[in-house]
């Protein structure tokens, strides 16, 4: 615990000097020590809160408590976004002078010298980005829609439609309320069949309650919802979560699979369990694919659920046409539709090919740090085609 402590008091430090540093670029040195002082007090006051909050927040309404989390992540990832506006800013600063300034030799005075040109713009930039990724981009819903080949399908089978949630995160950053509007969505689309690939039940007080609005959705896709769990269920008391799936018609797949359509090539959906240890997760996630593939036909059309993405190279060994995966909230940050943090996972966001097989990583509908930007919540719909 001590070691967990030094690693984010030293990542504090870093980023509280980074955002001092940030603010010696766009504010003139006659506004500099003030702003300094004001910022770092706002800093100091937004830590003490949050982590207030969040150690002593009995008594608070969940409203106040939500609210003040929002705001915070809206904070920090505003001063986040202004440090990498700042980079970006004195990185180009610095090739011009380097290509130009032999050339053009024009005289400023150290008010300018520490002031970007046109930095004013970069501190609203940034607080634009921190409001809008706390709401707006945390809410709007993309519905994304692709295309699988497959071939040798009959008629039955030509069209079908699959629509994917995931990675919901029922709780403190969204209601029930939000649950069924998010399931209206998905039934809009007229899909066939209804995947949630994990991390669905993720508060003890609400996940009865959610497993049975889930199955009022059930008539809505006439070949089922389907679900697997992630580690969030697992995190929670999943007993219940069991028990209350077992009283719905939603086909939970833990290391098996159901036939959904027959035909010349018949649909079958495979789900496997998410891996408990993660010193261990290739053994057990192989041992649950093979669990799981037992006594699908050769021929069938194969649709895995698996939360975690890594079950895709397990996936292609099978000749599994679509693979669903979650887990990776397609990183919550992103520019032109590629996540822009660190590449933790090996599939991370979106469409992958792996050998013969179609993967999808769902960027997720809920979130647990409640902040998106360039990395909206989805629906995402496939559509198997005849090849």
């Amino acid at each position: 615990m001590l070691r967990f402590w030094l690693i984010v008091a030293t990542v504090l430090c870093v980023v509280m000097g980074l955002s001092t540093w940030s603010l010696g670029a766009v504010l003139p040195a006659r506004w500099l020590s003030r702003g300094r002082i004001i910022i770092a007090t706002l800093d100091i006051a937004s830590l003490l809160l949050f982590f207030g909050l969040i150690r002593r927040h009995d008594g608070i309404s969940e409203t106040l408590l939500r609210v003040g989390v929002i705001l915070f992540s809206m904070y920090w990832m505003a001063k986040l976004v202004l440090m990498v506006l700042v980079g970006i800013g004195c990185a180009l600063r610095g090739v011009y002078r380097f290509f130009v300034s032999d050339i053009i030799i024009t005289p400023y005075d150290m008010e300018r010298r520490r002031l970007l040109k046109g930095a004013a713009a970069l501190p609203v930039a940034a607080a634009a980005a921190g409001v809008y990724g706390g709401t707006v981009g945390r809410t709007d819903i993309a519905l994304r829609e692709f295309i699988v080949p497959v071939p040798g399908i009959d008629d039955a089978l030509d069209g079908f439609c699959i629509a994917q949630l995931s990675d919901i995160h029922l709780g403190l950053f969204f209601s029930l309320e939000e649950w069924r509007a998010l399931l209206e969505q998905a039934a809009a689309t007229d899909a066939d069949a209804l995947a949630v690939t994990g991390d669905l039940f993720d508060d003890d007080d609400m996940n009865a309650e959610a497993a049975r609005i889930l199955d009022e959705y059930v008539p809505r896709f006439p070949k089922g919802i389907w679900f697997c769990y992630g580690n969030h269920e697992y995190f929670r008391n999943i007993e219940v979560t069991e028990e209350a799936l077992s009283k719905t018609r939603v086909h939970v797949l833990r290391d098996e699979s159901a036939l959904a359509v027959d035909g010349a090539r018949p649909l079958w959906f495979v789900g496997v369990d998410y891996p408990r240890m993660r010193a261990l997760f290739a053994v057990d996630g192989s041992a649950s694919m093979e669990t799981a593939m037992r006594g699908v036909p050769k021929n069938a059309v194969k649709v895995l659920l698996a939360h975690h993405p890594d079950f895709f190279d397990a996936a292609a060994k099978h000749n599994v046409e679509l693979a669903l995966a979650g887990h990776t909230h397609g990183g919550q940050l992103g520019i032109f539709g590629m996540p822009i943090v660190p590449p933790v996972f090996k599939y991370m966001r979106g469409v992958y090919h792996v050998g013969k097989t179609f993967g999808y990583v769902h960027s997720g509908n809920g979130s647990w740090f409640p902040y998106r930007l360039g990395c909206p919540p989805e629906i995402a719909v496939f559509v198997l085609k005849k090849k």
